[in-house]
């Protein structure tokens, strides 16, 4: 006893001097000094073992004081290492020291306390490095089998193999699966030889079953291969029946007997652990096979007392034991399944509750975890959590106990820790049955008949009534603990108590414990009582409770029953959700009023006080009337209690904050009985700030912190937050070591938080000015003035240990990053960069590579980095690595801070000229070399976690700043010159002994930035290039060749990550060779001199795609595997008997669920890389025997033949290339059909992508084309998609997907179409069959019809954009406004391509069935052209109308318009909808103004051009669009009527004359009678000046189409028009500048026309004076200027053309 309070006493000084003060550094230094004590004490030992034989060797005093020292050593030591994280990685490389030797060495000391914590050392050592857990298990596993006849390395060994089994749950790398094939066959062994030698016999039980039971917590994916086994070997370890149970009685002495009863125990608890940690395999059967030696356990469990007696003492530790674990195994397990056993064991828990072997008062245990966590809170500070809570439980136990410790339960050594505790501290085996035995109770006791109950519960009562004295205590301790739990149960499960007598008895029960001398006692009886009214509830029993309190509180005067009962009214409340009654609580009130000024006896105030607090804070409205009072009572008694109780005030100080909650936002009022109240509430924190106890201290915090939410304007601030940093900062060393601040510590955090999230800025501020008006009493440790308090806090959080306050320090310091990081960007970067600098030192020794080049260049790199030119003190000296990560952390919020607040912080051109304007702006830019180098500093330090955020932080560096151009160098960027930093922190992450998490994130960040073309020079991009090189050799090694160190499915994760990374690349190398043909052939069209330009990203883009290339090969087969090994994944369990029975590819069968995550992370990418490469193909196969060499070139078939031929097992490549299109295809629809809610976005889109690029192709297309359920399905699940994603991008891309299946199924038609032809050359067209929908009804078929299908999912995407083309909304009113609509740029782009797709779809039905569609979507095409024709400022069309008059021309150009089948309906259709255009003019008067006539115009001129001349020249029809245009020429915008000369233009040129000639008579008089009025007007603008010159070309153009007799009289009309333009040369001078490009375009004109009509020229000259006059000076005076006029109108062709080129619909 004394020895293990004595070992929890060094372990607590050990753990907070060298665990809470060392920097990591010193632990490593401190761990070498460990190891080299340990290896004294074993030599100390080695020589007492060796020198006397076997007898008197444990009697050697050395070894006894060794194993005390040797245990708190191993603790300590594991404790550091496992703080250390991967961090330890080279103290225990490091020979010298030899860390693993010693700790293994001790694994067979003599003491079992020294084995059971060498092996607690190994697991800490397998939880902070992940890749030693298999190493040490095999060590372990090796040496158990050499040694098994030794008993100290049987139970050493085996204790360590369970303790590693424990530690692979908490390593997220596993281990490998065999590896519990191994474990289980050891165990076997070792239970079968257990009776082969009678020295060893209880050891091998004890550790076969120990492995077997530790072996259960590796989840049921390694158990269910046990299963069989070990259900097995569990109904042998018991007898079968109760006869044989008898004579087992009979044979046997004590030794026998302890190891039976050990073994059974063993049996016991590893069927425990199953149940435990494989819930999943608990089918009914195994159930039931579990269940067949229970009876018989039980069975035992009633006569462990008759065979104790008959053996003697010694059986009594393993009886306990065999009794606790089957009470641990029965709570766990389901009630319903023993319930035969029920009457049996409730008899023995009875007994064991009731008749307790042991004396101890085992409160401290039992009660806490019954009462409620704020009650605790009056028992004073030994119950609380402190930093010291460690030593004060010693206090606490007292008498005897020493509290838990590792030998007293071996089996907890596997087990998860409890939160906190370092080591498992599993109680004395007298205690641990009774808190089993009160736990099992609990669970029976809500589950046994009610009849029954009673009788149980007046057992326990005589039970109590019949001991006395202390004894009667403890026995009252038990049956109330036990009988709390079970209220606990019941309450859970909803069920009922009893009946009355049921209630009388557990309301005696309660009441008796109500009134116990034992504080702790009364606490957990109040809530017990509150519990029991929980239970009955009924309204009348708890009034009666109340009741019975009311009366015994006005009576009674002893302290005891006034605190128990006070507490009892306030537990009450708690659990009833406030008593409705307001007489009740008034009552309450009153009676509690009075107790809390009872000053005789501080205890009472206190406990009715605290009663108090709870009444305020549940009775909720209902306590408005007694706020005041009580408020004043509350600051009455805090004025006038003495400080020194200090209980006394903590309780005020709760009331305080109850009622501040419930005024709640009140407290902001104006009016004078609101301020009153909030001054009462100030004065009483105030009051609180000065107590000397921390605790009051605290409360007061918290209680301004409430009032700081309510009411922030009326908490001083600065006096808060300096109150705040005073406690927190003032000499943190000394506070870190002081009791009980650590609940004052976090409520300092919280309040802290809290205040940031609102007013960040000004805490900062009134923090650094407390410093500096810095008292002399006030030494805070760190330089506030410098690093402020953000940098305040930071050094807190790397010194603290409690999780809780972390968490709350890492919140706010998140609120001050994001509101103050982009205003105080510098100095956070500092602040990061300080504490991830601070461990640099340590890094220079990056893990060096083996061949002496790459090392050198790995020093240069490193020190480039690292290199600190100031060598001065570093405000945070060597950081744990739990902060560096936060930090690093905290960099990657900076960033996407930056990026939400605006574009300048990405942009180094606007960042300078900003900075230059003003010197304090601040972008992210610019500490571009900060960012990379803390990157850099964190993906290569030793620490796993660390280097994994050093990565993120570069990846998302690399994305984000891809793109900024390095303005000193045009056309490369300015991540361009940190190549090498990236290149020297990706290399370290490929090293061989890199964990493979590590790896993979790499992969990640290699793809990113070799796709994000930073690095366009080729030589450059091989470093980071060979890096994936390296680990795709790894990965074509294969399964084999993967290393025994982690689980299978992290080979899985790796492999994934590089084919995920290869797929990235590719898909750019791709999409760059893409966009480059696009831009040289735009190029080509536009002859563009910036060819050099070109020609580099020309040659880095096919660069990029050989680089790839090389290796596509070898990619393609990994990529197809990778889909075909995730298909199988996604198929649903039913189908799982069809999975291949070893594994796929890349997974193994065992590590099915753990491989799933790692493919739904990669799938989408590798998916759309293998459409890529197999449309590069064309679908080509290659056979795989031939390399990659003939990749490039296409395959001749041939070629195919013949290799099919000479190999007549392959399939054929129609057959593969089926089943590889089937595959893309099942997996997208899958994916597609029901993408999970979570489902990235990038995925959705790769997955569309993969398809467009698939259907790219025609073997594919031909397929789909083919297949009309297939091409229907897809656009059932396209539609559906639409439905459900309102991104515009995934919209976007699944209309290009639909586009092209319609085209494939177009493609189709006109194939079947055109051999139909061939085959029937001779016969007659007329008896072709009708191929296309609809056939030669045309109905269409709805779910099996590909144009109905398309039309539904069109109309999906326009009637979301343009609600107003809905018929049944427009009747409504909701939309008759008839406002026009903007569409955003993304709307106008879905709907512009949902016409273009309609505009397709006749082209995929049968003449029939085009009539049958036609309708709808002419009704469609014009309700767009409708609703969007709005004009804009420039003159440029809408792109939604631009779409709908591109449809509507490839529409009426369709070749089923002049079919015989449908010509005539289609000619009304179109009529129809001709009319309908006309009539969007008439609609509402109101809309003119804002409808665009152009775009109505174009498309009138549209229908008279595109469609057979039957459509448009009805005369109605006809004198209905020429009179549209009439009104239009009249129009008096310039822009309008240039328009409508151009649309005329084109119509007087129709080939068809009887179109034509009705416009031209119509409308070419006023256009030349314009073109006359213009010699009075001149023009005054460009666009006047564009629409004359239109003009003249339309007549210019008229006179060329005219008839040779009509063509002199346009010519006579023309030519005076022209000259009339034409200026002197004194008015050429003053002229403006229309006027002179008028002038010279006349004379150009001229010129023409002069030579081509001569004879109508001369005669007219003749016959006009003036003119030929006037004609002769222009020439004359504009000889010499021509030329160079010409010159600059050839460089500069006006306008026109851009907007020709645009709106050129015709």
């Amino acid at each position: 006893m004394d020895a293990i309070g004595c070992r929890r006493c060094v372990s607590f000084i050990l753990r907070a001097t060298v665990g809470g003060l060392l920097g990591e550094k010193a632990q490593i230094a401190a761990a070498k000094e460990i190891c080299q004590a340990i290896w004294k004490l074993k030599k100390v030992v080695d020589a007492a073992t060796s020198d006397s034989n076997l007898e008197t060797r444990i009697s050697t005093t050395d070894v006894t004081a060794s194993q005390h020292v040797l245990v708190c050593a191993l603790q300590e030591l594991g404790s550091l290492i496992h703080g250390l994280g991967t961090t330890a990685a080279p103290l225990l490389q490091d020979s010298s020291t030899g860390v693993l030797e010693a700790v293994i060495s001790v694994i067979l000391h003599p003491s079992i306390s020294v084995r059971l914590t060498a092996a607690w050392c190994l697991r800490c050592i397998a939880v902070a490095l992940p890749s030693y857990v298999s190493l040490l298990l095999d060590r372990c596993i090796e040496r158990l089998s050499a040694l098994k006849s030794s008993p100290e390395a049987v139970t050493g060994y085996s204790f360590a193999v369970a303790a590693l089994l424990g530690a692979v749950k908490h390593s997220p790398l596993g281990i490998p699966h065999g590896k519990g094939k191994v474990i289980m066959t050891v165990a076997e062994d070792l239970l079968c030889s257990a009776s082969q030698n009678s020295r060893i016999s209880l050891q091998r039980t004890q550790a076969g079953w120990l492995l077997i039971a530790a072996l259960m917590t590796l989840g049921p994916a390694v158990v269910q291969h046990h299963l069989p086994r070990m259900l097995l070997l569990w109904k042998c370890s018991f007898p079968s029946s109760p006869k044989d149970l008898e004579t087992e009685k009979t044979r046997g002495d004590s030794f026998t007997w302890q190891v039976t009863l050990e073994g059974r125990a063993g049996a016991l608890c590893a069927i425990k652990s199953f149940v435990s940690h494989c819930a999943g395999l608990l089918t009914d059967e195994v159930v039931q096979r579990l269940l067949l030696p229970l009876p018989s356990a039980v069975d035992l469990l009633t006569q462990l007392s008759s065979i104790c007696k008959s053996y003697g003492n010694s059986l009594k530790t393993s009886s306990t034991v065999f009794r606790h674990k089957l009470y641990e195994l029965l709570a766990v397990l389901p009630p319903k399944t023993y319930e035969g056993s029920f009457c049996a064991v409730l008899k023995e828990l009875v007994a064991d509750l009731t008749v307790p072997d042991s004396q101890i008062d085992a409160s401290t245990f039992l009660l806490p975890p019954l009462c409620h966590e704020n009650d605790l809170l009056l028992l004073g500070p030994l119950l609380q959590e402190t930093d010291h809570r460690f030593i004060e439980e010693q206090l606490l136990l007292g008498n005897g106990i020493a509290g838990g410790s590792l030998e007293y339960d071996p089996y907890s050594i596997y087990e998860k820790v409890a939160k906190g505790d370092s080591v498992p501290k599993p109680l004395p085996p007298g205690l641990s049955v009774i808190s089993a035995a009160t736990r099992l109770f609990g669970v029976m006791f809500s589950h046994v008949a009610e009849s029954h109950r009673l009788q149980v519960l007046e057992q326990l009562l005589n039970s109590i009534k019949q001991t006395k004295g202390s004894r009667q205590q403890i026995v009252q301790l038990n049956v109330v603990s036990a009988f709390s739990t079970s209220l606990k149960h019941l309450a859970n499960c909803k069920g009922s108590l009893g009946p009355e007598e049921v209630r009388r008895s557990a309301l005696t029960l309660v009441m008796g414990a109500l009134e116990s001398n034992n504080p702790l006692l009364r606490c957990a009886a109040a809530e017990c009582l509150a519990r029991l009214a929980q239970v009955v509830s009924d309204s009348a029993f708890t009034a009666g409770l109340a009741q019975v309190s009311f009366d015994k509180l006005k009576s009674a005067r002893d302290v005891v029953s006034r605190t128990g009962h006070s507490l009892a009214l306030g537990c009450l409340y708690r659990y009833l959700g406030g008593i409705g009654s307001t007489q009740h609580l008034n009552a309450c009130v009153g009676i509690l009023y009075t107790l809390s000024q009872d000053s005789t006896s501080p205890d009472v105030q206190a406990w009715a006080l605290h009663s108090l607090s709870l009444i305020v804070d549940l009775a909720g409205p209902l306590y408005h009337v007694h706020v005041e009072p009580t408020l004043s009572l509350v600051l009455m008694l805090l004025l006038t209690v003495p400080p020194a109780y200090t209980e006394v005030h903590q309780s005020l100080g709760r009331c305080l904050n109850a009622l501040i909650t419930t005024l709640g936002p009140e407290l902001q009022g104006s009016s004078t009985t609101v301020s009153a109240l909030r001054t009462s509430c100030l004065l009483g924190c105030a009051v609180m700030q000065d107590n000397p106890d921390c605790l009051v201290q605290a409360q007061a915090i918290s209680c301004l912190q409430q009032l700081h939410m309510f009411a922030p304007r009326h908490v001083n601030l600065s006096s808060l937050v300096s109150s705040l940093c005073e406690i927190l900062l003032d000499n943190s060393v000394l506070v870190n070591l002081c009791s009980s601040y650590l609940l004052l510590r976090r409520a300092v955090v919280a309040c802290l938080r809290q205040l940031v999230q609102r007013e960040a800025a000004e805490v900062s501020e009134y923090a650094v000015a407390l410093v500096k008006e810095s008292r002399e009493d006030f030494t805070p440790d760190v330089n506030i003035r410098e690093i402020g308090l953000e940098g305040a806090l930071l050094g807190l959080l790397d010194k603290e240990l409690d999780q809780r306050l972390c968490q709350d320090i890492k919140e706010t310091l998140t609120h001050m990053l994001t509101s103050m990081a982009v205003e105080k960007l510098s100095f956070w970067l500092k602040l990061c960069k300080d504490v991830l600098a601070a461990s640099a030192d340590f890094n220079t020794v990056a893990s060096v590579d083996t061949t002496q080049e790459e090392e050198t260049a790995k020093v240069d790199d490193a020190s480039v980095l690292t290199s600190d030119s100031d060598e001065r003190f570093h405000p945070f000296s060597n950081p744990r690595w739990s902060t560096r990560v936060f930090a690093a952390e905290c960099v990657c919020k900076i960033i996407s801070q930056c990026e939400n607040a605006g574009s300048a912080h990405f942009d180094i051109t606007l960042a300078q000229e900003r900075k230059q304007r003003d010197s304090r702006d601040d972008f992210l830019v610019l500490h571009l070399a900060d960012l990379i180098r803390m990157a850099f500093m964190a993906a290569t330090d030793h620490s796993d976690q660390l280097r994994l955020s050093g990565l993120q932080t570069l990846l998302i560096v690399v994305r984000k700043f891809a793109a900024v151009p390095e303005p000193e160098f045009p056309g490369h960027v300015i991540l361009e010159q940190y190549q090498a930093n990236v290149g020297a922190a990706l290399r370290p992450a490929f090293a061989p002994e890199t964990p493979p998490d590590v790896t993979a994130k790499a992969c990640q960040v290699c793809s990113a930035w070799i796709a994000s073309g930073v690095v366009s020079d080729l030589n450059d991009l091989r470093r980071v290039h060979q890096l994936l090189v390296s680990s795709l050799v790894k990965v074509q090694a294969g399964k084999e060749a993967q290393s025994q160190q982690y689980s299978e499915s992290t080979s899985t994760m790796e492999i994934l990550a590089v084919l995920k990374a290869w797929a990235e690349v590719y898909i750019v190398a791709v999409e760059k060779q893409k966009n480059q043909r696009d831009v040289h052939n735009h190029c080509l069209k536009i002859a563009n001199p910036a060819e050099e330009s070109y020609r580099d990203v020309a040659s880095s883009a096919s660069g990029l795609l050989d680089l790839v290339q090389a290796d596509l090969g070898t990619l393609s087969k990994l990529w197809l595997a990778a889909l075909q090994d995730f298909a199988l994944l996604t198929l649903p369990s039913e189908y799982a008997s069809q999975l291949p029975a070893e594994g796929g590819t890349f997974y193994t069968a065992e590590t099915i669920e753990n491989a799933r995550p790692h493919y739904y992370h990669s799938w989408a990418l590798i998916l759309y890389a293998t459409a890529l490469w197999l449309t590069s193909t064309g679908f080509i196969v290659v056979d795989p025997d031939e390399g990659v060499n003939n990749l490039s070139r296409p395959v001749t078939p041939t070629t195919m033949c013949q290799d099919s031929s000479t190999r007549p097992l392959v399939k054929s490549p129609e057959d593969v290339n089926t089943d590889r299109f089937h595959l893309i295809l099942g997996i997208s629809v899958e994916f597609l059909c029901s993408p999970r809610s979570d489902a990235a976005m990038e995925n959705i889109i790769a997955c569309l992508r993969a398809l467009q690029a698939l259907f790219d192709v025609p073997w594919p297309r031909s397929k789909i084309g083919g297949d009309q359920e297939l091409g229907v399905e897809l656009l059932n699940v396209l539609h559906r998609l639409i439905l459900t994603r309102e991104s515009p991008d995934i919209q976007l891309a699944a209309l290009e997907v639909v586009r092209l299946i319609l085209f494939a199924s177009q493609e189709h038609v006109k194939e079947k179409r055109r051999s139909a032809e061939v085959d029937d050359g001779a016969a007659e067209k007329e008896t072709l069959p009708e191929f296309g929908e609809g056939k030669d009804t045309g109905g269409l078929v709805p779910g099996k019809s590909l144009v109905f299908a398309t039309l539904e999912l069109c109309v999906c995407i326009l009637v979301r954009q343009l609600p107003q083309l809905n018929p049944k909304l427009t009747c409504s009113p909701a939309v008759q406004s008839g406002k026009h609509l903007l569409l955003s740029e993304d709307g106008s782009r879905l709907v512009a391509a949902a016409l273009v797709i309609l505009s397709d779809v006749p082209a995929v039905c049968s003449p029939e069935g085009s009539v049958s569609v036609l309708p709808t979507i002419l009704y469609l095409i014009i309700g767009v052209l409708k609703q969007t024709a709005v004009k804009l400022r420039d003159g440029q069309l809408p792109l939604t109308v631009a779409a709908s008059l591109q449809a509507l021309k490839g529409l009426l150009s369709s070749p089923m318009a002049r079919a015989e089948k449908s010509r005539t309906a289609w000619t009304d259709l179109l009529r129809s909808a001709l009319v309908t255009v006309l009539d969007c003019w008439d609609q509402v008067d109101g809309l003119l103004q804002e409808l665009d006539e152009v775009s109505l115009l174009t498309a009138i001129t549209v229908f008279v051009m595109s469609t057979s001349p039957e459509v448009t020249t009805i005369e109605c029809l006809q004198k209905r669009c020429i009179e549209k245009f009439k009104i239009t020429l009249d129009s008096k915008d310039s822009l309008v009527q240039y328009k409508c000369y151009q649309l005329l233009h084109s119509i007087f040129q129709h080939p068809n004359k009887t179109v034509s000639y009705p416009y031209i008579h119509s409308l070419a008089p006023s256009i030349v009678r314009k073109l006359q009025e213009t010699e009075k007007a001149k023009p005054e603008n460009a666009a006047e000046l564009q629409v004359i010159q239109e003009g003249i070309n339309v007549v210019t153009a008229l006179t060329a189409t005219a008839e040779e007799e009509h063509r002199a009289h346009l010519v006579a009309c023309l030519l005076p028009i022209l000259i009339s333009f034409l200026l002197d040369e004194n008015a050429l001078v003053s002229a403006t500048n229309s006027a002179k490009n008028l002038h010279e375009f006349a004379l150009q004109n001229l010129m023409q026309i002069g030579p081509q009509y001569s004879s109508v020229f001369k005669k007219l000259m003749a016959s006009s004076p003036t003119m030929k006059a006037r004609l002769e000076s222009a020439v004359k005076g504009n000889q010499e200027s021509i030329k160079v006029k010409t010159a600059k109108h050839a460089k500069n062709p006006g306008k026109s053309s851009s907007i020709q080129l645009k709106t050129n619909f015709l």
